[in-house]
């Protein structure tokens, strides 16, 4: 499909803009089935959410009414929204009444090996360390540099995901995933309220998990720590959930709460 600029095809983009000048928004990557974006509704809290720490003026309406177009007109794939502050002149100065640029383009439906769901994922020791900045913790901006820089540490096949640490060596998240462990029956993810991405995926697992009566922890998490879990997995919003069966010398078993919570992620994204 065509890439949309403001609602309208096109095929490029001003070089005065500041996502190109700065990383200066935020994007959301959504599967789309039988023509609908899913969990569209969490896509645009995270979205909202964003939008008031960065102080961008985002038409709102207009983002709902072009993904919901651009989804039907896509019908299978993944839609990659992006929504930057918009043009500037030189310097980081903004003008806050300054309308956002809400740019989305489709791919096709992502393919991953059957293995990765049916028998679990290697996950890579990522040496890149994550960030301290409560300002965007959680955001889902622009800047990616530092998973653009752990993605490149590993090119084989062994590994289909990487495991990132922050500064003081906490587990807080994988290279394009949220991580969860469960030990003793609780379901455990990492705090990320210092970096981190907050994934629509994982606020849905929780709250799944909530509805199920299922304990749940949201805390820091040590090497030490995941060591000692009895399962482990990641999940994002395009592949649902893959079980981890190892990361370096550790190992985990596929277990019945990964199972359970893979089986509601996959009904989301097929329903």
């Amino acid at each position: 499909m065509d890439t949309w600029v403001d609602g309208q095809p096109a095929d490029a983009l001003s070089l005065k803009d500041r996502g190109l000048a700065y990383g200066d928004g935020l994007f959301e990557t959504i599967a789309v089935h039988d023509g609908f974006p899913v969990l569209l509704d969490r896509h645009l809290v995270r979205l909202a959410r964003g939008c008031r720490r960065l102080a961008i003026n985002l038409d709102h309406a207009a983002v709902v009414a072009e993904v919901l177009t651009y989804a039907e007109q896509l019908n299978e794939g993944v839609l990659k929204l992006i929504v930057t502050r918009g043009d500037s002149l030189r310097g980081y100065a903004f003008d806050p009444s300054a309308q956002a640029r809400r740019i989305l383009s489709g791919n096709p439906p992502a393919v991953y090996p059957a293995v990765h769901a049916e028998q679990g994922i290697r996950l890579f020791p990522c040496t890149t360390r994550l960030s301290f900045q409560p300002l965007l913790a959680g955001l889902k901006h622009l800047n990616r540099l530092e998973q653009v820089m752990a993605r490149a540490e590993w090119q084989d096949t062994e590994h289909a995901e990487g495991l990132m640490l922050d500064q003081a060596g906490r587990v807080i998240e994988g290279v394009f995933s949220n991580l969860f462990m469960v030990r003793d029956g609780v379901l455990i993810t990492a705090d990320l309220s210092c970096c981190g991405v907050e994934g629509v995926m994982r606020a849905e697992l929780l709250s799944q998990a909530e509805s199920l009566g299922i304990p749940i922890q949201i805390t820091d998490i040590s090497l030490e720590q995941l060591q000692g879990a009895d399962e482990v997995f990641v999940c994002n919003s395009v592949y649902g959930v893959w079980p981890v069966h190892a990361y370096a010398a550790l190992s985990w078993p596929v277990g019945p709460l990964t199972r359970k919570l893979q089986t509601i992620a996959r009904a989301l994204l097929d329903a």
